[in-house]
């Protein structure tokens, strides 16, 4: 967890996870909101340099990602 992926969290209420570089939006989409029992507004992707995709995943519900991420322990 870098402090960029924190100020994401607090901002705009995103959460980013790495995925499988085979793995779709509605996949990572249907997956996040049935193992956190969130409704997910947005999927983003992208693939960094070290060739890994990295998902940033947008929560309907205001101060969603920030609850997930306690009880993750990420905060």
């Amino acid at each position: 967890m870098t402090e960029k992926a924190v100020q994401v969290i607090e901002k705009q209420n995103k959460l980013v996870f790495i995925v499988d570089i085979k793995s779709y939006k509605s996949g990572i989409k249907s997956a996040v909101e049935s193992a956190f029992g969130a409704p997910v507004t947005a999927v983003q992707t992208l693939i960094d340099q070290d060739g890994k995709k990295r998902a940033f995943v947008k929560f309907r519900n205001a101060g969603a990602a920030g609850n997930i991420a306690i009880k993750l322990g990420i905060i």
